[in-house]
């Protein structure tokens, strides 16, 4: 399509950004708290990518809060300038973000936290140090010896971070700012921080050096809202404190709505932002799960913003920017808001940044489409399996220049991934197996639809190579791994049914009450309880887990399942197993307590849905084997995990063959 706004240059202060895409400041741990290759890396092939703008990722001013990046690394003298010669050549700007994270924060000595008040945190259950004015000055100090730092490193400007619940907005915040100074009680007094910290740094860094501002309203009763982010907005542009503003939303108790998933649409944060973004004589950077150069044209286009960040799709795909204004729309990987693989990693092991659906994110230096090499022979290799594993390895395979046949034993591609996407408010998992599967015909793999395979047929294929990505089986042996001794009774019924079952079920009555048993703490269990909440039954939600699913806590999918389930009829009991089935009913107790126990109880249900680990189809692999076929295994037919894994292993197989 023909843009009109986003691919047009635009100035901040003094500094001309070359198109209005911003990758926001977002937290990666690729560098393991320092300026590593792996992370000047990952940034560099956003730059090549054509990207406008990048926010670094948050930079702590003091040792009393340590983040990713630490001003106190005294490598950094070395490693930042290093890092911008590299970045410069391809044009995209480059700001700082500068960052305390107040009472959510982390001391080298393990002392405690610093913040506004002895308001406890919600992170780290810590009551922080009420700072003083002396604090209150060391920190302003700090905030303006950071940009002044940057600044001679080569930066083109820095942001203060005052939103999403760190110490300004702390200040900011009427319930974690409970003081009776000058800095506390009125809105005047609770914004005086971060007008000092901004003045601060304006008096510290050269005439043309852009200084700008994050902010966010958190969401929260009591907490700070729109027009307190407008009314401190206004004030600070007026005295020419800031040349940008960035808004976003959302704080710890609302992450789900800073970093929205799949269920949220484009745009969704535009609802706070707007109001503050289009009141404002500077320019202005908005956020909220943009994925296309269309959806950031559109809002830049309404007036809403004058910038956009596009964090997570250009996490999906560094080209982005490239290949749209190249009019390659079609061939840009998608984010499909998952959150698996960026937030998810960050927050739980490894705690280092990913992607569900690159997975040569933070691995730049090594992985990705621009580091396979064209094979000198170029060979026949089949790939049996057509789900997200199998489509990846064929993909990457025909990327190398060898011959590619994808067999797939179902009428269409995309194996589970479509299953899951059945499920309510989860479509958009599916737009990668259609990239997927638009990238494969581009590139000529022969696709065999309806083709089940056997050792027999592999060895009348004759391949040089086999990759095997056929899959797993629901394991419905009703096995709970917190007692493994004692499997369901009653898995055998009729009514008794796996979430493949389920979502390939058409006319089914599944009756008016159902219990889903989850064993395995990710995102299936609870597709399937809303399914069936969504067609009216009354749920009970059973799991042997501390609580509701604990495996895509950290993507943050729970908050907004729950809050949806919650509408209708639905009941979630953790540390619970079933112990046995009848037609009516479900037999449950705690984990901990014996089959005999007196707190035994049942509860009703026509249907019953049983999800834990799968069986990994690893049986034609062995056959190959065996066969002296060279084979390789990718995927759930190796073990079954989930979507990063199986598009990770279905890439380094094509790669190696």
């Amino acid at each position: 399509m023909a843009f009109t706004h986003v691919h047009k240059p635009i100035t901040i202060g003094s500094v001309e950004i070359k198109n209005r895409v911003v990758r926001t400041a977002h937290s990666t741990a690729i560098g393991g708290g320092t300026l590593s290759d792996d992370l000047v890396a990952y940034h560099e092939a956003r730059a090549k990518g054509g990207v406008g703008l990048s926010v670094l990722e948050a930079m702590s001013v003091h040792p009393s809060a340590l983040s990713t990046l630490n001003m106190i690394d005294p490598t950094l003298a070395e490693k930042y300038p290093r890092m911008i010669e590299r970045l410069r050549p391809y044009g995209m700007r480059m700001f700082q973000q500068l960052f305390h994270a107040g009472h959510h924060g982390r001391q080298l000595d393990g002392s405690p936290p610093w913040g506004a008040s002895d308001v406890v945190s919600s992170e780290n259950g810590v009551a922080p140090v009420p700072m003083t004015k002396a604090m209150i000055d060391t920190l302003i100090g700090a905030y303006a010896k950071a940009a002044q730092s940057v600044a001679q490193w080569g930066s083109d400007g820095v942001e203060l971070h005052a939103g999403h619940g760190f110490l300004p907005q702390q200040f900011l915040s009427t319930y974690a700012n409970r003081r009776d100074d000058d800095y506390g009680g009125s809105f005047e007094n609770r914004s005086r921080f971060i007008v000092e910290i901004l003045a601060a740094i304006r008096a510290s860094v050269p005439p043309g050096f852009v200084v700008g501002i994050r902010l966010s309203p958190d969401l929260l009763e009591g907490g700070v809202t729109v027009e307190d982010n407008l009314a401190l907005s206004k004030r600070i542009v007026a005295e020419k404190l800031v040349d940008f503003v960035s808004v976003s939303s959302g704080t710890f108790q609302t992450m789900h709505k800073m970093i929205g998933g799949m269920h949220e649409p484009a745009g969704f944060e535009m609802v706070t932002s707007a109001p503050i973004t289009t009141a404002l004589d500077v320019p202005t950077i908005a956020v909220g799960r943009v994925r296309t150069l269309e959806e950031a044209d559109q809002l830049i286009r309404s007036g809403e913003a004058d910038l956009v960040g596009m964090v997570r799709a250009t996490i999906a795909d560094p080209d982005l920017v490239a290949k749209s204004f190249a009019g390659l729309p079609e061939q840009v990987r998608p984010c499909i808001g998952c959150n698996q693989g960026c937030i998810g990693q960050l927050l739980a092991p490894p705690h280092r940044m990913g992607c569900a659906v690159n997975p040569a994110v933070g691995f730049e230096l090594r992985l990705g489409d621009d580091r396979l090499v064209k094979a000198e022979t170029p060979q026949k290799v089949l790939v049996v399996g057509g789900g997200p594993a199998g489509m990846e390895a064929a993909r990457v395979a025909a990327l190398r220049g060898h011959k590619v046949i994808l067999a797939e034993a179902e009428a269409n591609l995309g194996g589970t991934i479509k299953l899951a996407g059945a499920a309510p408010n989860r479509g958009g998992i599916k737009d990668i197996i259609v990239w997927m599967q638009d990238e494969i015909y581009r590139l000529g793999v022969d696709v065999r639809l309806n083709t089940y395979m056997e050792a027999a047929d592999i060895a009348a294929e004759a391949p040089d190579h086999v990759i095997v990505a056929c899959g797993s089986t629901p394991r419905m042996d009703g096995v709970q791994a917190s007692n493994p001794g004692e499997p369901v009774r009653g898995m055998e019924q009729g009514h008794v049914l796996s979430s493949h079952d389920l979502f390939q079920a058409t006319g089914r009555d599944f009756g008016r009450t159902a219990v889903v048993i989850d064993d395995l703490g990710h995102y299936e269990a609870i597709a399937a309880a809303e399914h069936l909440v969504a067609k009216g039954l009354d749920v009970t939600f059973v799991t042997r887990h501390l609580a509701f699913g604990p495996l895509v806590e950290s993507a943050l999918m729970t908050v907004p399942a729950l809050q949806r389930l919650s509408r209708g009829a639905f009941t979630v009991k953790t540390r619970t197993r079933a112990i046995a089935i009848d037609r009516d009913g479900v037999l449950i107790g705690p984990t901990y307590a014996p089959a005999g126990s007196n707190m035994i109880s049942k509860v009703p249900a026509d249907t019953v849905v049983f999800v834990s680990a799968n069986h990994a189809n690893r049986e034609l692999y062995n056959e190959a084997l065996a066969a002296g076929t060279k084979a390789r295994i990718a995927g759930d037919a190796n073990a079954p995990r989930f979507l990063p894994t199986a598009i990770r292993e279905g890439h380094l197989a094509g790669a190696a063959v």
